[in-house]
């Protein structure tokens, strides 16, 4: 009898296995899958608790973003409309302001208006009132004399 290579290996096998079950090697086996099968059971739960925490942290984060972005809006609105009253309040001072100026300068020029009328007036009397005295004093005679003696002395008081 020729014994193959091939009987052996299967004998061996067989052996093995034996050896195997009588260690009770499956239920080691069985034993460190289900220690692996537990601790990954494990990992996920983890895994899964870290996620539903880093999701509240993401909503949490998200609602305060956008109480800051509300917030700023509100700042920024309120800057704006206080600018505006600011500026609003600015040209009204602005604008009294000019207007007092405009009546002082009107009021000055009214007056500078009413002393050279009075200027004038006080001149053409003082004028008048010494052709009136030279006539008076010339008699009738020196008349043309006088009428041109008088036409420039006004226009000498006008000069100053």
């Amino acid at each position: 009898m020729h014994l193959d290579a091939e009987l052996f290996v299967a004998v061996g096998f067989a052996l093995f296995l034996a050896v195997l079950l009588k260690v009770r090697a499956p239920g080691l086996v069985v034993g460190a899958i289900d220690k692996r099968i537990d601790r990954v059971k494990g990992e996920l739960a983890e895994a899964q608790r870290l996620r539903a925490e880093a999701e509240e942290l993401l909503a949490s984060f998200e609602k305060k973003r956008a109480d800051a972005e509300a917030e700023a809006a509100a700042i920024v609105s309120a800057a704006k409309a206080e600018a505006e009253a600011i500026a609003a309040e600015s040209r009204k001072r602005l604008d009294e302001w000019v207007a007092r100026g405009d009546k002082q300068i009107k009021d000055k020029i009214a007056l500078a208006e009413a002393q050279a009328i009075a200027e004038v007036r006080a001149a053409a009397a003082d004028s008048a009132a010494k052709i009136a005295e030279a006539v008076l004093r010339g008699g009738a005679g020196a008349s043309d004399d006088f009428v041109t003696k008088g036409i420039e002395s006004i226009k000498a008081l006008t000069r100053h």
